[in-house]
């Protein structure tokens, strides 16, 4: 990154993909940056002081949640290094392992697939109102940016604190969002609910996976800043839009995704029908194509819009590894051997070059003289420390 700290304020974007259990990867991630924010200012630093917008689908709302929103004393109810040990304790209730072995139990679970949820939810609807009880959305301690999907609309609702302040039929329950965001099709049940205005106005919601809309959210974190700066309602209240790709930080965190050649091919796909397409070989092919395919589009655009905006200054880092195999690829394997994995997929993808995605392959590609994603990440913690002390000052 090229950029330097302390000249005119920016607007500073933390954005986390989808991808169930594998949110263990961007949570080892956000555990070593918030250590090096730690170091330069001091112990009680969290995230949630130095992201203007913090942006989350599915697995990754659930963890924007876990870092904004407020505890008794008014700080973030989770320091990003406890994430990954919530991930391990309660990922095997979430998704409790079914064995697989048999032509009788693969069967088993085909057939519940095919006349429900693969999982009921129940525990994961307990655990997030347990959680977060009645919090709702405007009192989170830094905007936060949460999609889902409306089923019975079929249309995108995206929720976020600035429009929650605004309206309160917006200000749902962040519990209600959590549940929403991460109910993926054909995985976990979609969820209804309402809200309420002063004014005895109701609000339904028929809400599903945010991944249908945005599995990787930071476009919609860009779209949302740059209707705030259109609007005039933001802290960087002197930054016109031509001016955003020299003014934005971007920390965008994939949750990884499987080798090119590890999972599919035409030739068997080709002889696919319904059934296949929704499970194969205990995977859902449909599912990891449009998540994998929401995500990788979104990152050619980011990409695209901040070469064209600004190519002297690399304000965008992506960090993903798109190499995954076997259960490592897959969002509900919850064994202890799977879990503990992805802590070391994460630990080693900090250790790799910081890479910059193909537009050509859509292949992430080692960036020349840019260091470790390591590096790259402790750079931005002293960005991050001189946009908050230079924002404080003012």
């Amino acid at each position: 990154m090229a950029i330097s700290p302390g000249k005119r304020k920016v607007v500073t974007v933390l954005s986390i993909d989808g991808g169930g259990v594998r949110g263990i990867i961007p949570a080892t991630i956000l555990g070593y940056l918030e250590s090096k924010l730690q170091q330069l200012d001091g112990p009680d630093a969290r995230l949630a002081d130095y992201f203007d917008i913090i942006a989350g689908t599915s697995t990754g709302g659930l963890v924007t949640t876990m870092l904004t929103s407020p505890n008794k004393d008014n700080r973030p109810l989770y320091a990003a290094k406890d994430i990954t040990n919530f991930y391990l304790e309660h990922s095997p209730k979430i998704f409790p392992l079914r064995s697989c072995k048999s032509f009788v139990s693969s069967s088993g679970i085909l057939i519940r697939t095919m006349m429900g949820p693969k999982y009921d939810g129940k525990y994961l609807r307990s655990l997030i109102n347990g959680l977060l009880g009645d919090l709702t959305l405007k009192e989170t301690l830094t905007n936060v940016i949460i999609p889902t999907f409306d089923i019975k609309l079929l249309q995108p609702v995206i929720f976020s604190t600035n429009d929650a302040k605004l309206n309160d039929l917006k200000n749902a329950r962040l519990a209600d969002i959590c549940i929403s965001t991460s109910a993926a099709p054909t995985f976990l049940p979609a969820h209804y609910f309402e809200t309420k205005d002063a004014e005895g106005k109701t609000r339904s919601f028929n809400l599903i996976d945010g991944g249908v809309a945005a599995n990787n959210p930071t476009m919609m974190a860009i779209s949302q800043n740059l209707k705030e700066i259109l609007m005039q309602n933001t802290k960087v209240n002197d930054m016109n839009p031509m001016e955003y790709g020299k003014r934005t930080l971007v920390l965008s965190l994939g949750t990884g995704s499987a080798k090119h050649e590890e999972k599919y091919s035409a030739t068997r796909a080709s002889k696919w029908g319904l059934f296949s397409w929704l499970y194969d070989k205990g995977a859902n092919p449909l599912f990891d194509v449009y998540n994998d395919a929401s995500s990788d589009m979104v990152d050619f655009h980011v990409s695209t819009l901040f070469q064209a905006l600004d190519r002297k200054n690399n304000v965008y880092l992506r960090i993903q590894d798109d190499n995954l195999t076997g259960d490592a690829s897959t969002v509900d394997v919850a064994t202890s051997e799977n879990l503990q994995s992805l802590v070391e997929i994460g630990k080693e993808l900090l250790k790799k070059p910081v890479s910059r995605v193909n537009l050509d392959t859509g292949r992430f590609e080692a960036s020349k003289d840019e260091g470790t994603n390591e590096e790259a990440l402790a750079y931005f913690a002293q960005l991050l420390v001189g946009e908050k002390k230079l924002k404080k000052s003012e």
